[in-house]
């Protein structure tokens, strides 16, 4: 892939972050029975920073885990690929509580899709909310997100990557052509 235009810096990733703190905590009334999940791999780190500015911002701790969708995806068996299986660290009942599933990039919906069928195992929970850094559109499900860093049309011949500082020493968005 060849990168072809950053369209999100370090210091937008730091105020999206901010702003959709602030805009689950308002929706949700606080922070009473929610609970944040990143999803594998990309939602894992803006999942803990959003866990960590919204306990700055109430100063309180707030419930997290990390949920891999793998064996619940409908094409895990069409990629031809083997299948790597990661970690999933839901280490409480999901019953009752107000989960928001964060992830990096809101495309076809099939992750998200694939996410809520594995919460499912935990729980029944009362609300599943969806925050993401870009919704880049080209949905093949009715799946929207609650909270949206930045909505970024693109083409379907273009690739939405988030580089963060824990996986790539940089935070940006960029778009990338093949």
């Amino acid at each position: 892939m060849k990168k072809k235009q950053v369209v999100m810096d370090a210091d937008g990733i730091e105020r999206s972050l901010t702003r959709i703190a602030y805009e689950i905590l308002e929706r949700n009334k606080g922070t009473d029975n929610l609970i944040i999940i990143g999803i594998r791999k990309g939602g894992v780190s803006l999942a803990e920073r959003l866990r960590e500015k919204i306990s700055t911002i109430e100063k309180t701790e707030i419930m997290y885990g990390t949920l891999d969708i793998t064996l619940y995806r409908d094409d895990v068996l069409t990629t031809g690929k083997r299948p790597e299986i990661e970690k999933t660290y839901i280490p409480f009942p999901l019953d009752h509580k107000r989960v928001v599933i964060v992830d990096d990039v809101l495309f076809t919906g099939r992750t998200v899709r694939a996410a809520m069928d594995a919460l499912m195992d935990f729980g029944r929970p009362e609300l599943i909310q969806l925050a993401v850094l870009i919704d880049r559109g080209h949905r093949e499900f009715p799946i929207r997100a609650d909270f949206i860093g930045e909505t970024l049309p693109s083409s379907l011949w273009e690739n939405i990557s988030v580089n963060l500082l824990d996986n790539r020493d940089i935070d940006e968005v960029v778009i990338e052509e093949s």
